[in-house]
């Protein structure tokens, strides 16, 4: 293990202990404080509510995934070739809106609450993983389709045994970049009631307490840079797996 792999699990486990065991790290938030206010967030518990920050993050990551790979496989089929401009036109949605107009237009319609943030994480992340998709599977060279055909895959069979598998690093490093944009702005969902590491942030706002703002900031702060090295390494991984199969298909 690297010394970036040591790091992380320092991080690690210190944003656990942090967590479970906030008040041993009072004395790290007081000088932040004034008029004797709470240097340790005390109108929930963090622990529960990094779980569920983390649920509708990567909640929503999911359906956006199923949505967007479903996408980018339909329009790189011959029968979807057409329906390119119309997908990106929906996947863009979610970045043409900002995610705060799309929570107005949806507690309307859903009420308050998660399912409002779940609309807004799920419209943004589709974005990143449908293009990371779509140029995955366009960048399988063709030499390598026409050999599959010659083995006499069929087109689903070719998708799942050498389109995907060839694709899965890139596709991957855009479920990524997906769920770390999603852990910021899922701190707006507080502002709906939704149950998060913003409710943290905006009580330190309305208290005028920079030591709630911190905290809430530093804990959604760690988690993204934990995330990324962990779903980076699941990338590294299949980029040396896809290395091994193709040296030894070459042997």
């Amino acid at each position: 293990m690297g010394w970036a792999g040591i790091g992380r699990l320092v991080v690690f486990a210190l944003l656990v202990a942090f967590l479970t065991m906030p008040d041993a790290f009072a004395f790290v938030f007081e000088p932040l404080t004034e008029n004797n206010a709470p240097a340790i967030y005390n109108q929930g518990s963090l622990w529960s509510l990094t779980v569920s920050h983390l649920t509708i993050v990567f909640g929503a990551g999911l359906a956006s995934t199923v949505l967007a790979v479903a996408l980018g496989i339909f329009v790189t089929r011959p029968s979807g070739l057409e329906f390119l401009p119309l997908s990106r036109s929906l996947v863009n949605i979610g970045q043409t809106f900002p995610p705060i107009a799309v929570l107005a237009v949806a507690v309307p319609l859903v009420g308050f609450g998660e399912a409002p943030t779940f609309i807004a994480l799920f419209l943004y992340g589709l974005l990143p993983i449908f293009e990371n998709t779509l140029g995955g599977l366009t960048q399988v060279p063709p030499l390598t389709l026409d050999a599959a055909r010659g083995m006499g895959m069929g087109p689903t069979r070719r998708l799942f045994s050498v389109e995907l598998p060839l694709a899965l690093p890139v596709i991957l490093a855009g479920i990524r970049l997906s769920i770390i944009i999603n852990l910021g702005t899922a701190t707006i969902g507080s502002t709906v009631a939704a149950k998060g590491l913003g409710e943290v942030i905006i009580a330190g706002l309305q208290s005028n307490n920079l030591a709630f703002v911190l905290q809430g900031g530093l804990v959604v702060a760690l988690l993204a840079v934990l995330i990324h090295g962990l779903m980076g390494g699941i990338e590294r991984f299949a980029l040396r797996r896809l290395g091994g199969e193709r040296g030894g298909a070459l042997a």
